[in-house]
C-alpha cells in the first residue's frame, strides 16, 4: 500500500504542478531535445525533474527563460558566471579576438598574458598550463603528480567532486577514471592519517576541495588543510588544490586566505571570462616535465587549450575588472547574504540553513553544523525542492541543489530582493517545513 501523503508531500505536490503550469515552453522543449539528446540534456547537473527551465538570454544578474519569466541569476554559471551575463569589458574583449580570427593554429601573446596574470594572484603556481575546462585540469594535474613520484594512489574524500569523471558522492561513480583511489573523510584528519600509515609510500597525491563544492559547500577547517599539508610532505605526496570552485574566495583563492602552499593547483571558470576554461600549476621542478623540449617531456595537447577567446575574456576581465577590492567586495556580500538567509530560518523556527563561504553557498535542511556529507544524512530532501520550486515563483533562479554563487552585478538592491523572496517561501511553508527543536 502506498503511504497517506504527508501535509510536505502535498505542498511540494502543489508547487511542481505550479511549475508545469507556468513552464510549458521549456517542458516542449525538452520534448524536442528528446529526439537527439539521452533525456534532452547534455549536461547532467543542470536535469532536474519534472523538467528543467530552457533559458533564453541574460543580461546582468538576470536570466529569461523560454516562457517569459525573468529571474535573478543567483546561481552564476555554478560559479563560472562571476561577471555576470554580457560584461561590457569581455564583450569588447572577445569581439576585438575575433576579429583577428579565432582558431589560428599557433602560439599567440594572448597565453603568455593570461598566464602571467594568473601566475601574480596564484604564486603557488610558479608554471602553469591552460585546458579547456576544471575536470581537464583536475585531470592533468593528477597525471603530473604520477608521472613525478612514480606513484600510483591517490588520496580523496567522500562527496568531493573535481569534474564528471572524478566524482566522489557516495564514495565513487562508475564514470570515474581508473586511478586507484583512496577515500577518506572530509574534516577528518584522523581518516587521512590512517590512510597514509597504510599506502604512504604508493601515495603520489591528496586532492582535495578548500571547500567541498558540490558536496554542499562546506569549508575545510583550517586546522584539516594544514594538516594535509604536513601529511603530504611526511609520505613524500603531492597536495593538489582543486580551486576550480574556491578561486574566487579572494585574490589568491583559499590558499592564500589560509597561507598555505600546494604542490599543485587546478581552476577554471570564471578565470577564463566566462568561456571554456582550465589550468593547472604548480612547483617549477614538477611542471618543467611538460617543456617540449625536454627528451623526457610529458605530452599534454589540446585543440583549444589556447583559444583565442578564453585568453582574451580571461586577461580582460582579470586586468580591467577583478581587482583585489572587487573580489573582496563580493565575498564580503555573501557573507552578510548568508547570514540574512539562516536569520530568516531562525525567525521562523525552521531547522533549515546555509553553508559556505564569501560568494558561495548551498542550503541544507538542517540547521545544525555540516562538517561533511554524513553530517547530512537523514535530512529531508523535500524541503529543499519546495522552497526551489518557490523561489522560481518568487523569480530566484539558483541549482536544485541549493547551491547559490553571487555575481558581480547582484548588489545590494538584489540582495534585499533575494532575502525578502525568502522570507515569503518560508512563511508559506512554514507549517510543512522541518522546525527547530
Amino acid at each position: 500500500m502506498n503511504a497517506t501523503p504527508t501535509p510536505l508531500d502535498q505542498a511540494l505536490f502543489q508547487a511542481v504542478e505550479n511549475y508545469r503550469t507556468r513552464n510549458p515552453r521549456s517542458a516542449a522543449l525538452l520534448a524536442e531535445a528528446e529526439q537527439s539528446l539521452p533525456g534532452g540534456n547534455t549536461r547532467s547537473v543542470l536535469f532536474h525533474g519534472p523538467f528543467p527551465l530552457s533559458m533564453e538570454r541574460g543580461e546582468g544578474c538576470h536570466v529569461w527563460d523560454a516562457d517569459g519569466h525573468a529571474y535573478i541569476d543567483a546561481l552564476g554559471e555554478f560559479t563560472a558566471g562571476l561577471y555576470g551575463h554580457s560584461h561590457p569589458v569581455i564583450l569588447a574583449a572577445i569581439q576585438e579576438a575575433l576579429a583577428g580570427g579565432i582558431n589560428l593554429s599557433s602560439h599567440t601573446a594572448r597565453e603568455a598574458r593570461l598566464a602571467q596574470e594568473i601566475r601574480r594572484r596564484f604564486p603557488s603556481m610558479e608554471l602553469l598550463r591552460f585546458a579547456n575546462s576544471g575536470t581537464e585540469a583536475n585531470l592533468l594535474a593528477l597525471a603530473a603528480a604520477k608521472a613525478h613520484t612514480g606513484r600510483g594512489k591517490v588520496i580523496v574524500f567522500d562527496g568531493a567532486y573535481h569534474g564528471g569523471v572524478l566524482t566522489f558522492a557516495g564514495g565513487g561513480s562508475p564514470m570515474n577514471v581508473p586511478h586507484a583511489f583512496l577515500l577518506a573523510r572530509y574534516n577528518d584528519v584522523d581518516s587521512v592519517r590512517a590512510l597514509v600509515a597504510e599506502h604512504g609510500p604508493d601515495i603520489a597525491a591528496i586532492l582535495v576541495e578548500p571547500v567541498l563544492g558540490a558536496g554542499g559547500c562546506i569549508p575545510g577547517e583550517p586546522d584539516f588543510l594544514r594538516a594535509l599539508r604536513t601529511l603530504a610532505d611526511e609520505c613524500g605526496a603531492m597536495l593538489v588544490f582543486d580551486e576550480v570552485m574556491t578561486s574566487r574566495l579572494s585574490f589568491g583563492g583559499r590558499q592564500a586566505l589560509l597561507s598555505l602552499r600546494p604542490d599543485l593547483t587546478t581552476a577554471g571558470k570564471y578565470l577564463g571570462g566566462g568561456m571554456s576554461f582550465g589550468v593547472f600549476g604548480g612547483r617549477r621542478d614538477v611542471m618543467e616535465r611538460f617543456d617540449p623540449r625536454r627528451p623526457d617531456a610529458l605530452a599534454h595537447a589540446g585543440t583549444f587549450n589556447n583559444n583565442v577567446l578564453s585568453m582574451a575574456a580571461g586577461h580582460a576581465g582579470l586586468c580591467q575588472v577583478l581587482t583585489a577590492e572587487v573580489v573582496q567586495a563580493l565575498n564580503a556580500r555573501g557573507e552578510q547574504l548568508r547570514a540574512r538567509f539562516n536569520a530568516v530560518f531562525a525567525q521562523h523556527g525552521v531547522d533549515m540553513g546555509f553553508t559556505g563561504i564569501g560568494s558561495l553557498m548551498t542550503l541544507h535542511a538542517t540547521a545544525g553544523p555540516v562538517r561533511s556529507p554524513a553530517d547530512l544524512q537523514g535530512t529531508d530532501g523535500r524541503a529543499k525542492d519546495l522552497l526551489f520550486f518557490g523561489l522560481l515563483e518568487e523569480g530566484v533562479f539558483m541549482a536544485r541543489r541549493g547551491l547559490i554563487a553571487l555575481s558581480l552585478p547582484v548588489g545590494d538592491a538584489e540582495c534585499d530582493t533575494l532575502v525578502a523572496a525568502l522570507d515569503a517561501v518560508v512563511a508559506r511553508h512554514r507549517a510543512v517545513l522541518p522546525a527547530r527543536a
